[in-house]
């Protein structure tokens, strides 16, 4: 008998057709099984069914889920309430997509997890916190002890989502269902983290349930394949099946899609640019964070020493895990902080023009330089209004800035949103009516609407569908050639910048370690954090696997890299030209 056994389950809402229409697998104990489809496949619906966790009116119109583990026998539409909290939690675990809005604001980390302990073992406080600690320290926190007493709103994206994977697998269930585990995540923190559910797997003979839209993240992880789209079963089969030759048109419209790094040949040199939009030079900014108490504040080093150049009509691509200076430098770019003396930012939005420097402008020249510089945003739910119509969120920067007349400020917004692929009879619309492609694109006309020169865009495709990241991407290049803009682009997969930047900055604990053009880095990576951002990107083919020692090692502290690229807190060597056009931070 297998652990768990769907059949024919059917969901709906109101008197509409069903989300989930007939939905069928099942899954052994120890096996992965992978459900994949795009945003509003029914995957999410179908995996809270399990668990009797549906929206207030979600209708379960049919089906069974019969749940069989030792002396344990139940179809959990039907059991009875208690049964199943007896269950949920400790038998079957869920990690949710949206950590923020799973985890309480009002109570620390540690104490959340060991919640799960206190309820299903009733094991005294001490022991709930050792095996909580060392759950922390497998899953890669860094200091357990803090992120133990620690508020979730403390936290990274990325470290929330690490709390909820211990969360889920401290009881050490027999199912866990992982509703996008790794959406929020870095490459190479996502790939320890898939090391670490499949460790655990060969430990406990744990079944995994995977909610994915990443074909590599399956590649790497599946045992069988379920194929889903608009709430029915297109394809499933083993990974080698569906992987290997897939059969229905829609799975093979979703590995068209699938961003991939290429594998390229030599090196084609890029010739010098001299006309540059935007000129980072030496900037570095620091932070300083009260201890608390009587404890001295402590200082922190965001970015340091950095030097980014971007040629106008060009992109410029700045790669890196979580918390290594990224968007603060997006920031200190556009004069949203000003960094650290020593340091400038110089702007010339237009050929000939005398570049100013961003943060010594006068009120008239900040002005003129909020409409040349814009930014989009990595979530377009928190960056659009949830109060104002689509319409009156397109045409509110040309408000602020006195542009045209309000016929004129309608007309350019009906004019951004066809640009950017969707029809002006969506303005009345407000935010929560899209899609998250959808806002994603509605966050972009949004940018555009004051014909900016530049666009900062921070991680715009990190939490798409592949199929809708590709739309995003190719629209993104479509506006750059059309209108000639420049963009400096943030993001933590190396797939999406191999295919649109034109010169790539790798940066890792605050500083660039290596820098080239997309062919030079990916056909010759020197430094060993290049190479475990390349070979933790997962891929759509089952015998390509992840080398996890290779991403660990590069991944790992400083301290530990190869002697010509090993640094101990601040003293990192500078950054070498070891070929034209090619830098990387390394010792003589």
């Amino acid at each position: 008998m297998p652990l768990l056994d769907v059949k024919a389950l059917t969901i709906g809402f109101g008197k509409a057709a069903p989300v989930v229409d007939g939905v069928s697998f099942s899954i052994d104990a120890g096996e992965t099984l992978a459900l994949v489809g795009e945003s509003g496949s029914g995957k999410t619906l179908t995996c809270r069914a399990v668990l009797r966790i549906l929206p207030a009116g979600a209708q379960l119109r049919g089906g069974i889920i019969r749940y069989e583990h030792d002396e344990t026998s139940c179809d959990l539409l039907t059991v009875p309430k208690r049964e199943l909290r007896s269950l949920r939690g400790d038998r079957i675990s869920m990690i949710f997509q949206e950590p923020m809005r799973s985890l309480s604001p009002l109570h620390k980390l540690g104490n959340q997890v060991a919640e799960v302990l206190h309820l299903h073992r009733r094991i005294s406080k001490a022991e709930a916190k050792k095996q909580v600690l060392a759950k922390f320290e497998r899953v890669g926190f860094p200091d357990p002890e803090r992120a133990w007493s620690s508020y979730p709103f403390e936290m990274s994206g990325g470290m929330r989502q690490r709390a909820m994977i211990a969360m889920a697998m401290i009881s050490k269930p027999d199912l866990l269902i992982a509703d996008e585990p790794t959406t929020a995540l870095d490459v190479t923190t996502q790939a320890q983290v898939l090391g670490l559910i499949k460790d655990l797997q060969a430990e406990t003979g744990m079944a995994v349930i995977l909610v994915t839209h990443d074909l590599g993240v399956v590649a790497n992880m599946a045992d069988n394949v379920v194929v889903m789209n608009k709430g029915r079963v297109m394809e499933s089969g083993s990974a080698e099946q569906v992987l290997g030759s897939p059969a229905h048109g829609y799975t093979k419209k979703l590995f068209a899609a699938a961003p991939i790094i290429p594998e390229v040949a030599a090196p084609k040199r890029a010739a010098p640019q001299s006309d540059l939009i935007l000129d980072i030079r030496g900037v570095t900014k620091t932070f300083t964070l009260r201890a608390g108490g009587w404890r001295a504040p402590r200082i922190i080093t965001a970015c340091r020493d950095v030097d980014l150049q971007l040629p106008r009509g060009k992109t410029l691509a700045v790669v890196g895990e979580s918390g290594s200076g990224k968007t603060t430098c997006a920031r200190v770019a556009l004069g949203a902080i000003r960094p650290d003396p020593g340091g400038e930012v110089l702007f010339s939005a237009r050929n000939g023009e005398v570049p100013m420097n961003v943060h010594d402008m006068t009120s008239a020249q900040r002005s003129s330089f909020q409409r040349d510089a814009q930014m989009v945003f990595q979530d377009p739910y928190s960056s659009l209004s949830p109060r104002m119509r689509v319409q009156d969120a397109l045409t509110e920067p040309a408000e602020i800035h006195g542009i045209g007349t309000a016929e004129e400020r309608r007309e350019k917004a009906a004019e951004m949103i066809r640009l950017v692929g969707l029809s002006p009879d969506m303005l009345p619309r407000f935010p929560h009516a899209f899609s998250g492609g959808q806002r994603q694109r509605l966050s972009i006309a949004r940018a555009l609407t004051l014909d900016p020169q530049l666009l900062v865009c921070d991680e715009p495709t990190s939490a798409l569908d592949v199929s809708v990241q590709d739309q995003i991407l190719g629209l993104l290049e479509d506006i750059r050639d059309r209108v000639g803009l420049s963009y400096l682009f943030i993001s933590h997969d190396l797939a999406v910048v191999a295919r649109i930047a034109d010169e790539v900055a790798v940066m890792r604990a605050g500083v660039i370690v290596e820098q080239a053009s997309p062919d030079t880095l990916f056909y010759n990576p020197q430094h060993p954090y290049t190479k475990a951002l390349i070979a933790a990107q997962p891929e759509p083919d089952i015998n390509r696997p992840i080398d996890l020692d290779l991403v660990a090692k590069g991944a790992g502290s400083p301290e530990g890299w190869p002697e010509m690229y090993r640094f101990e807190g601040q003293d990192a060597p500078i950054l070498r030209e070891l070929e034209p056009g090619h830098k990387v931070r390394c010792h003589a």
